[in-house]
């Protein structure tokens, strides 16, 4: 579609919003109210401590890390238990949401990662997260939590491994035609390894404990990590500052910005369009927008194939902040929610979003992005089937 034909699109849309949304009605005027809310809670909570810092590591790996050493791990020709290891368990080591996981990975799919292992960690690293697992054992019971926490590992492999059956080659195609992998500073390939290390070490690390939730009075160590966060985050920060001061020229300093400006620029606008739509068509959690929360829940109780289905839909749809997920699923099955439908809304929800999905069909194309939401959704269902009628 041209540019042209885009804008007429836009304008059209704008036109047809203006002439019959009837905003009057209340349940609309909520709606908005909602899509604001969500719109400024994701500001408030999560730009400043997750996306911006993800914009950086995304920007950093494409300034900073070879493409050969991508290639040799990541890669379409990289050992299948290596590469796929190393995606599947990256969400424990990040922690984080669907939306902060895209920048992250942009970065290494320019790189030059196949489309098998970036598929395994773009599902890996919102859907494995430790405390969100162990919160979901805890709240919801042994037998969910270690359903997710087995489901959101095989899924990752799987869903990678499909992914490169289905897009392998024409994604090794598009690589040898476009301009994947350019750029990188020279200076980067002199810099011993254990420094390059350590800079992306301490910026995880700045991401990660910003980051750090508190758990429940059991989980003592975890919750003396989250009483010292800001602490610890604050001196990863002086240390991230001395590092680029010592180690780092000027201009190197500035390619790094400008790619962390790139990918800013083509996702976070696109985010936050996601977001705004999925606040006005289904409100924050715990609140209703233009859809009523009844007709969520009334949907998905028993066991049944279409009550898994929609909540695997449902659930690809929600934006959740992080852990807001498991208080969620315990009030809705408090209401009959079967616990098939509560799986596959466990595993399909942290990982997809509206407003992830809207940005992961720009960075796949939408033949690839369709492929991989409809391999979260789908197998998510038959997971929620299978554990239903095995404990439901």
């Amino acid at each position: 579609m041209s540019k042209d034909a885009k804008i007429l699109l836009a304008l059209v849309a704008v036109f047809l919003a203006a002439s019959f949304i009837p905003f009057g009605r209340s349940n609309v005027q909520g709606a908005f109210a909602e899509a604001f809310a969500l719109l400024q809670e994701y500001a408030r909570r999560h730009v400043l401590l997750c996306l911006i810092p993800a914009f950086f590591i995304a920007g950093a790996i494409t300034v900073f890390i070879r493409q050969e050493a991508v290639i040799r791990y990541l890669g379409p020709k990289s050992n299948k238990v290596l590469a796929y290891g190393i995606a599947s368990v990256s969400g424990t080591i990040l922690a984080v949401c669907s939306c902060t996981v895209l920048p992250l990975f942009a970065g290494i799919y320019t790189r030059g990662a196949g489309i098998g292992p970036a598929s395994a960690f773009l599902y890996s690293g919102p859907a494995i997260n430790v405390l969100a697992i162990t919160l979901t054992a805890k709240v919801l019971g042994l037998k969910l939590g270690l359903a997710r926490a087995l489901g959101a590992v095989v899924f990752s492999v799987v869903i990678g491994l499909l992914m490169h059956a289905f897009f392998g080659r024409e994604a090794a195609r598009e690589r040898e035609s476009g301009d994947f992998g350019a750029g990188g500073a020279p200076a980067a390939l002199a810099r011993p390894l254990w420094k390059t290390g350590l800079y992306f070490a301490v910026m995880i690390g700045i991401l990660v404990f910003m980051n750090w939730g508190k758990g429940d009075s059991s989980l003592g160590l975890w919750n003396a990590v989250y009483s010292a966060k800001w602490a610890i985050s604050g001196g990863l920060w002086m240390t991230l500052f001395v590092i680029l001061l010592r180690w780092f020229s000027r201009e190197e300093i500035k390619e790094w910005v400008l790619s962390t400006w790139i990918f800013t620029k083509q996702i976070f606008p696109l985010l936050l369009a996601g977001i705004f739509v999925a606040g006005f068509l289904l409100g924050r959690p715990g609140h209703e927008a233009l859809i009523p929360n009844r007709w969520i829940a009334g949907l998905v109780g028993g066991n049944s194939v279409w009550a898994n289905l929609f909540a695997a839909v449902s659930g690809a749809l929600i934006y959740f902040c992080t852990l807001t997920e498991v208080p969620i699923l315990h009030g809705l099955l408090g209401s009959g929610m079967g616990q098939g439908p509560a799986l596959a809304l466990l595993l399909a929800g942290p990982a997809l979003s509206l407003p992830s999905i809207i940005v992961i069909r720009r960075m796949m194309g939408t033949k690839k992005a369709l492929t991989y939401i409809a391999l979260v959704v789908v197998m998510s269902t038959v997971a929620g089937i299978l554990f239903g009628r095995l404990f439901g």
